[in-house]
């Protein structure tokens, strides 16, 4: 239904053109960037070491819907972190994309890049989110209380991670 390609600057406008607020911002990117975003802060991000940045495709229509990174890939400890995860438009969501994307992402961490640990983070108020995580497998590890300041309110969120032996529990109970 998807495929994962690697995000390039073509794909930049695209990406700007979903993120309508600084909320939002915050939501998809975290403190990294600053609202509006902007194609410097794209093209910053994308010269990061340490990280693989997607773009998700619809296979049947070509379509982009959504964008996903492994990021704080560390190889010496078999260990990443998945981020930045969006389905686009709002057209888009609920779909079962995200769920996809975060399919493709552990994919090729546990098969082709043998890593042992993926975690992530999540707002604790974005319960879609946190539902998809869920069902892919991750589990809540921690939770960060008021760990980033959002205009004049603070935000928490939720530590989740999986490792390889839970991701092979989880695709044996599927078949």
């Amino acid at each position: 239904m998807i495929r994962l390609v690697p995000f390039t600057m073509g794909d930049a406008d695209e990406l700007i053109h979903w993120i309508p607020s600084e909320d939002f911002l915050m939501q998809w990117g975290g403190p990294e960037f600053v609202f509006p975003l902007t194609k410097g802060q794209i093209q910053n991000y994308l010269g990061k070491e340490n990280q693989l940045v997607f773009t998700a495709k619809n296979i049947e229509s070509g379509l982009t819907v959504g964008h996903i990174c492994i990021s704080r890939i560390d190889a010496a400890n078999k260990s990443c972190r998945i981020s930045k995860v969006l389905v686009g438009s709002p057209e888009t969501r609920g779909k079962g994309y995200g769920q996809k994307m975060i399919k493709g992402c552990l994919d090729i961490a546990f098969r082709e890049l043998e890593f042992r640990r993926i975690t992530l983070a999540v707002f604790d108020f974005n319960e879609q989110a946190i539902n998809c995580y869920s069902k892919a497998g991750f589990q809540i590890e921690g939770h960060a209380i008021n760990a980033r300041k959002v205009n004049q309110s603070f935000w928490s969120l939720y530590e989740m991670g999986i490792t390889r032996e839970g991701w092979e529990q989880k695709n044996r109970s599927k078949a």
